[in-house]
């Protein structure tokens, strides 16, 4: 209960820490944007990789466009398409070598999603502050928010016996809680580059559609999750806001 609590903990921790922010006067707002692109990795976690394995990860590509409401919030929304993959034989035991049970089932999981999502970043530094264009701008975030992704999986296993209940393949649509942290460096004024890794929590455990098998064979109390980790470039926009008084009357700007 413990692991399935978290990302909800920590998406209220961001909402009531960030809320202050989000509403603050536009003496405050940054008013800059960005579009950018990653590359990276997916990753599962269920029936077939009970822990995170990064043996596991398979390529994947990201878009996203983020908007600062604050000094320190932004908005991000974002596609991400990706491939997913696992198999009971990257499962270690306790004393070293693939544990009984997987070693009975053999099963291999194959497959892919798409993912859109819209979150809320924590940034720890006035990342956007240019006042001193000699020093590094940086700076670490947290993040967390809401996704609704398309999944498309096969399950298949080399038992035979187990064939008939075991092999299958199908799509799913859900939602998903996305959290985790990240850093973006600005290399430029308006070129930057970040490193990400997040985990998505579902709501079901029929991604590897092992969920209504034998109890005796799959520990179907776990949901599954999976994760995006990798690296991106983005250009930023700044919009340069008039004067109060000069954007009632603009013909005060001749």
């Amino acid at each position: 209960m413990t692991v399935f609590r978290f990302p909800f903990s920590l998406l209220a921790g961001f909402v009531l820490a960030g809320s202050a922010f989000f509403w603050a006067s536009p003496a405050l707002a940054q008013h800059t944007s960005e579009i950018g692109v990653g590359v990276g990795a997916t990753n599962y976690k269920g029936e077939v990789s009970p822990q995170f394995q990064w043996q596991n990860s398979r390529p994947a590509l990201t878009i996203f466009y983020r908007r600062d409401v604050s000094v320190p919030v932004t908005l991000r929304g974002g596609v991400t398409a990706g491939f997913l993959g696992a198999t009971d034989a990257n499962v270690e035991g306790v004393n070293g070598g693939v544990p009984p049970l997987q070693n009975y089932r053999q099963l291999h999981l194959t497959g892919g999603l798409v993912e859109a999502s819209g979150v809320v970043e924590y940034n720890f530094l006035d990342y956007h502050s240019r006042k001193d264009q000699h020093r590094v701008h940086f700076s670490p975030y947290l993040f967390a928010g809401l996704a609704l992704y398309y999944a498309s999986t096969t399950v298949t296993t080399d038992n035979v016996a187990l064939k008939p209940a075991f092999d299958r393949q199908g799509s799913r649509v859900g939602v998903a809680i996305p959290a985790g942290a990240g850093i973006k460096v600005a290399l430029t004024e308006h070129f930057n580059v970040g490193l990400e890794m997040g985990a998505r929590k579902t709501f079901t455990d029929m991604l590897d559609h092992t969920g209504d098998q034998s109890a005796l064979l799959v520990n179907s109390h776990d949901q599954d999750w999976y994760y995006y980790s990798g690296i991106s470039v983005s250009y930023t926009f700044y919009q340069i806001l008039c004067p109060k008084p000069y954007g009632k009357d603009k013909t005060l700007l001749r």
